[in-house]
């Protein structure tokens, strides 16, 4: 099934476990995500599901592995496996993390946070345009997580994913509670961070839920686990986003202690009426 390019709705990541109340009503979404490297084998069970749900809903496509910010030239064979999954689902919206995962003798499991230096960028931008031309399309990169930042960084991460989109072409996954990680951990600004980043390129939303860690130090360390409800503060945020920059397709990731379909969809609710909420954007606001 084919869909318009996405402008605005909420959806969820897809777990399977929800897949027979959801293929029951898909009223409740307007939606899907999945994660890219889950649908890389030729057959089974889940690819089964995506098909049926696919008729019925559009489909956001995340990459959780390519390293995009990588030393390490992109995996030929990975790239490969995304390029069929795409042409088999084609997506609304395709995604990838700015982190990297390993290098060319193993695969560390994580998204690793980058040096924001210009020899990082220029790779980064090959590795996107590399990305882009393998699939055809245009591809959004997601805001990372991050615990810590690198001394011999040359910019702030928001002017990185400034340059990369107008050198790349590419646009921009916001994830709002990523931005709350980053900034409460490393000491960033969360309005800085918005006026640098190009919002007319954002393309998509997470939300998501966090968790606190208090150190020895007695300093408290926010962790990106997709383990609760999205946080009152988050929430806050995106309805700032949206009166600043208008809606966008938003998804609530929710990927450990996964909860009822109930309880998941109260999130998306909140999201749809955070959206309908939305103004049309002030001329000049941030930018």
């Amino acid at each position: 099934m084919q869909h318009v390019p996405l402008t605005r709705g909420a959806g969820v990541g897809f777990k399977p476990q929800h897949f027979a109340e959801l293929i029951n009503d898909t009223s409740r979404i307007d939606l899907l995500e999945i994660h890219a490297e889950n649908y890389f084998g030729d057959g089974g069970i889940l690819h089964h599901q995506l098909e049926r749900l696919h008729a019925l809903l559009p489909l956001s496509i995340h990459g959780v592995g390519l390293s995009v910010g990588g030393a390490a030239p992109l995996d030929a064979a990975h790239l490969a496996q995304l390029r069929c999954l795409c042409e088999r689902h084609p997506p609304a919206l395709v995604s990838e993390h700015l982190a990297w995962a390993g290098d060319s003798e193993q695969f560390l499991a994580d998204l690793l946070p980058i040096a924001y230096t210009p020899e990082v960028l220029n790779r980064t931008v090959d590795h996107v345009a590399q990305l882009q031309d393998t699939l055809g399309r245009r591809v959004l990169i997601e805001n990372p997580a991050t615990y810590l930042t690198f001394a011999h960084s040359a910019m702030p991460e928001a002017e990185f994913l400034a340059e990369l989109v107008q050198r790349s072409g590419c646009g921009l996954l916001l994830d709002l509670n990523n931005l709350r990680v980053s900034c409460h951990n490393n000491g960033g600004d969360v309005d800085a961070y918005l006026q640098v980043i190009p919002l007319d390129e954002v393309g998509e939303i997470h939300l998501a839920g966090h968790s606190m860690h208090t150190l020895a130090s007695g300093r408290s360390l926010l962790i990106d686990d997709h383990g609760s409800a999205v946080a009152d503060q988050t929430w806050a945020l995106y309805a700032q986003f949206l009166r600043i920059a208008g809606q966008r397709p938003t998804i609530i990731e929710w990927d450990t202690d996964v909860p009822s379909w109930t309880t998941l969809t109260r999130e998306v609710e909140r999201a749809r009426r955070h959206q309908r909420k939305a103004i049309t954007p002030a001329a000049g606001a941030y930018g």
